[in-house]
């Protein structure tokens, strides 16, 4: 199997696993940065199918939900390839989501077991239902159940989206797509058995999942894996862990463009190059982080209906256009006007996906599902945006995060950039406040590197340079740190909340 095909992946997880280990058999698979003995294709594959026939021997039958509540490490990894190599459907518990959000996907689920980390227990006590139980270690020694039969159709993933506007949405995935998230990047990024991915994102989180595992697993790579992102850590576990190139979010970007810290000469020889995701990427960070580090980033977008990747920019020397996340690849992307119909050339409409990455469905919500497509197999994506005659899609904001003063709709990531523009800013965002003269106004909130004398008049006034009286937010809140989710993703919607003890000074 390789990622050279023209077509996607065929076969399951299980097929590939079993492939891998038969071609790269004793080569180092993963690695992990907290000292854990790395793991062979072989090792993966015979802990993962010694796992999977004591879970079938246990009773778990062919799709149904299996939990697992791991931070990233070689146990979550483990979980998660013995999940689906059993054939069942694999629910990756958000760590950060928060107990109520976590209650709620344990008992929508019906997963009857989890996968539990050691210093998940307390957690996991608080919110369980008497219908869950925590696993125990599994033995590893060899064991002679019969596994469940396997199609590429059949239920791979649940993954709940954030929930930020309601109950959050359990994202189904089956192996054929999931796989098809994993050769999205491999091919973009033109992955080889000679690279090493280093993967500091949440794998509960549909990037780290599909960019950074599935995308090793395709091409046959070796991924470093951390238990979470460290400033003070980072390009010393890309040195010591010899790292050809790594996948993060714009936050991380900003904080490492802020840290004191650079690559030697030996890491910027061999890192290929950054990949980022998962929101936008303001020009002047991505600019200002080449020039410092000499690293090309390369950003891309994509989502959890999409196992991750749906577009992406070239690798240099191919052209990447600052601003945008790229083209698609692997799938088609299209603009969509209010009446579905397709949008001319830089028309901004609706971002909208078809192809072989798209989830299955929303589980148990058919309304949400149906509400998600279009009649003829648009995944709408809920994002604004637009194409040049490149075929580069640009995108201005979430349809539900537009701010709307006067009348005039304002997308919040024209504001960011602006604030992005001054090199003390570390993390901005805007957001909408109602106002009862035009019924909303702008207002942002940013975190200012340590020792900063900028003050909330000072970045209005660059924003009103940069954008006019009109677009400039009425008030910028310096807060220590702004809202995130497992990604490192800005929750914008929850700045309203966090900043409301502002509102009986504001003026209207």
């Amino acid at each position: 199997m390789t990622i050279f095909d023209t077509a996607p992946p065929k076969g399951t997880v299980r097929d590939w696993l079993d492939s891998q280990a038969e071609v790269g058999g004793a080569a180092i698979a993963y690695k992990f940065t907290d000292g854990t003995a790395p793991l062979s294709w072989c090792d993966m594959r015979d802990r993962a199918r010694n796992m999977a026939r004591y879970l079938t021997e246990l009773g778990l039958t062919k799709g149904e939900s299996l939990a697992v509540m791991m931070p990233n490490g070689k146990p979550a990894l483990e979980a998660l390839f013995a999940s689906l190599y059993g054939g069942f459907r694999v629910t990756m518990i958000n760590l950060a989501a928060g107990n109520d959000a976590i209650r709620y996907a344990l008992e929508h689920s019906e997963a009857r077991y989890a996968f539990v980390g050691k210093a998940q227990q307390d957690q996991f006590s608080e919110t369980r239902s008497n219908l869950v139980a925590a696993l125990p270690d599994i033995p590893s020694e060899t064991r002679l159940a019969q596994l469940h039969s396997l199609d590429p159709g059949d239920d791979a993933l649940l993954m709940y989206t954030s929930g930020t506007t309601g109950r959050p949405k359990g994202v189904v995935h089956s192996h054929s797509s999931l796989l098809a998230g994993g050769w999205t990047t491999a091919t973009a990024h033109a992955l080889t058995p000679a690279d090493c991915g280093y993967c500091v994102l949440p794998i509960c989180h549909i990037n780290g999942l599909c960019v950074s595992v599935m995308g090793s697993l395709i091409s046959q790579s070796q991924l470093l894996v951390a238990p979470k992102f460290s400033t003070s850590r980072f390009w010393s576990d890309i040195d010591t862990g010899a790292a050809t190139w790594f996948s993060v979010v714009p936050t991380i970007i900003s904080h490492l463009l802020h840290g004191a810290k650079d690559p030697n000469e030996s890491i910027k020889a061999r890192l290929r190059f950054g990949r980022s995701a998962s929101s936008a990427l303001a020009p002047d960070v991505q600019t200002a982080f080449e020039a410092r580090f000499d690293v090309p980033i390369v950003e891309t977008m994509g989502m959890t209906e999409t196992a991750a990747q749906m577009l992406s920019n070239p690798l240099p020397p191919g052209l990447r256009k600052i601003g945008s996340p790229g083209l698609a690849l692997g799938n088609e992307v299209a603009i969509l006007r209010q009446d579905l119909s397709l949008a001319d050339s830089d028309e901004q409409g609706e971002i909208a996906i078809r192809g072989p990455n798209v989830m299955k469905e929303y589980l148990k919500n058919p309304a949400a599902t149906q509400a998600a497509f279009t009649p003829d197999g648009w995944l709408l994506s809920g994002d604004l945006g637009h194409k040049d005659t490149d075929g580069y899609v640009y995108v201005t904001g979430r349809l539900k995060e537009l701010i709307i003063k006067g009348g005039e709709n304002i997308a919040p990531r024209e504001v960011d950039e602006a604030l992005y523009a001054h090199a003390d800013v570390v993390e901005a965002a805007a957001f909408a406040r109602p106002c009862s003269t035009y019924g909303e106004r702008v207002e942002a909130a940013v975190t200012l590197k340590p020792g900063s004398t900028l003050t909330s008049e000072d970045l209005i006034k660059i924003c009103i340079t940069r954008l006019g009286v009109f677009k400039a937010p009425d008030y910028v809140h310096l807060i220590g740190e702004l809202p995130k989710g497992p990604s490192g993703k800005i929750q914008r919607l929850k700045l309203a909340e966090i900043v409301k003890i502002y509102a009986t000074t504001m003026p209207e």
